[in-house]
């Protein structure tokens, strides 16, 4: 599903983001990719969805490199990797139903498809009675969710979560890594970029380790080392 090969990222002579990471991401996995601040978590996550470009290597995402990928197909690349982060990124002045619909309107979907998609992943999240509030109507924990059921609507084959439960309170934090292990045992790949140890050691997954740009561990039933 996702292969880096041989990749680097620098920001200038002396800083190196990504030191020759080689990494094999399988179908249908549940990664962790646990490290300290400023490691390269966060340029990885950044160079997976071409937000970055990356100085050396290849990077393969189901079958396609998108190493030199063009400006024009960054969107359909978007679309097939859902992306949750800490903060929610959720639209204050849309409810959460038009906050999920939104993500397919701004990709040209028509009414139909919009008024079919949108509630189904609502359902999906467990947020189908709370339509029509808005964001700050709603737990942060709900937030989340929303912001999960909007990476959903495209049906996306990974989901790249990057500190999804920075903001949350532990119960809150459990319900939003329950949900991404129920969106797993689908058959989405999962990503979970994160500090949070007690996760990490709950989920017993594999685990890889970051350390100043480099891979130093990849435990395939892992615990946070750090």
């Amino acid at each position: 599903m996702i292969r880096f090969v041989n990749v680097k990222k620098l920001y200038s002579h002396d800083v190196v983001a990504l030191n020759n990471v080689n990494l094999h991401i399988k179908p249908g996995e549940f990664v962790s990719i646990v490290g300290q601040s400023g490691t390269g978590k966060t340029t990885l996550v950044k160079t997976l969805i071409s937000e970055e470009k990356i100085d050396g290597g290849r990077i393969v995402v189901g079958g396609w490199d998108i190493t030199r990928i063009k400006r024009s197909e960054v969107p359909v690349l978007r679309r097939q990797i859902g992306v949750i982060f800490q903060d929610f990124k959720l639209l204050p002045k849309k409810t959460l139903l038009e906050n999920v619909a939104f993500a397919l309107q701004v990709c040209g979907s028509g009414r139909k498809k919009i008024n079919t998609i949108a509630p189904h992943v609502m359902r999906i999240v467990n947020l189908e009675d709370k339509l029509a509030r808005y964001p700050f109507e709603v737990s942060g924990g709900e937030q989340q969710r929303v912001a999960i059921a909007r990476a959903l609507v495209h049906r996306p084959k990974i989901l790249l979560a990057d500190e999804p439960t920075g903001n949350l309170d532990s119960i809150n934090a459990n319900e939003i890594i329950d949900l991404l292990l129920r969106i797993n045992k689908f058959g989405t790949t999962v990503i979970l970029v994160t500090h949070n140890r007690e996760i990490v050691n709950r989920l017993r997954r594999r685990v890889i380790t970051i350390e100043n740009g480099q891979i130093v561990s990849d435990q395939a039933v892992g615990k946070y080392l750090l």
